[in-house]
C-alpha cells in the first residue's frame, strides 16, 4: 500500500470552510465524501471518529483544518447514500462503507459463489484474514461490518451465520 493520493483540492486553503455559493457548496461536499471514501478505503479503517483531528480533516501545511458542523455535514450526506452509519448518539464516530452495505453482501456472496464455499462453514476470521481471501476486496474489514453484509444476505436467504465456541461464522448457500 502507497501512500495517499490527496486530490489537488487539499492544498486549497477554502476547500476547509463550507461555502456559502449553492453550486460550489455542492461540489465542495462532493469532493468531500469522495475524500473520506477514498482514505478510509485507502487505510483499511472503518471506523471514523469524526472529533479526532486525523490527517483527514487537518492539513498540517496549510494550518488549516475542517470545522466540527462541516465533518457532521459530509458524515451525514454520506448517511444518506449508504456509505456511513453512526455508532454514538452524539455522532461524533462513524463507520464508514467505501461499498455501502448491500455491495458489500453482493461481493461477498459472488466470491462464495466463485471460490466454491457454498454449503461449507467459514468463520468470520477466515473471511477477512485467510489464506484464501487474501487479494479479495473484502480482505481486512472490520468484523462488525462485515457482520452487517452477512445478515443483509441472512434475510435474503444466501447464508446463515453460526455462533460456536468463542468465534462466529458463515454458511453461504
Amino acid at each position: 500500500m502507497g501512500a495517499f493520493q490527496w486530490p489537488w483540492e487539499y492544498s486549497f486553503p477554502p476547500f476547509f470552510t463550507v461555502q456559502v455559493h449553492a453550486k460550489t457548496k455542492e461540489q465542495q461536499l462532493a469532493t468531500w465524501k469522495e475524500l473520506v471514501l477514498k482514505y478510509q478505503k485507502h487505510e483499511r479503517q472503518a471506523l471514523l471518529n469524526i472529533v479526532e483531528d486525523t490527517p483527514l480533516f487537518v492539513n498540517q501545511e496549510l494550518s488549516r483544518k475542517l470545522p466540527p458542523e462541516a465533518r457532521l455535514w459530509v458524515m451525514e450526506e454520506l448517511a444518506k447514500t449508504g456509505h456511513a452509519a453512526t455508532t454514538d448518539k452524539r455522532k461524533q464516530q462513524w463507520e464508514v462503507y467505501w461499498h455501502t452495505l448491500d455491495e458489500w453482501s453482493t461481493i461477498l456472496y459472488e466470491w462464495a459463489t466463485v471460490s466454491g464455499t457454498t454449503n461449507t462453514v467459514c468463520t468470520l476470521y477466515e473471511l477477512v484474514a485467510g489464506d484464501n481471501t487474501v487479494g479479495e476486496e473484502f480482505y481486512g474489514l472490520d468484523e462488525g461490518v462485515l457482520r452487517k453484509a452477512l445478515k443483509i444476505l441472512e434475510a435474503r436467504g444466501k447464508c446463515e451465520l453460526i455462533a460456536f465456541d468463542d468465534t462466529e461464522g458463515v454458511k453461504f448457500f
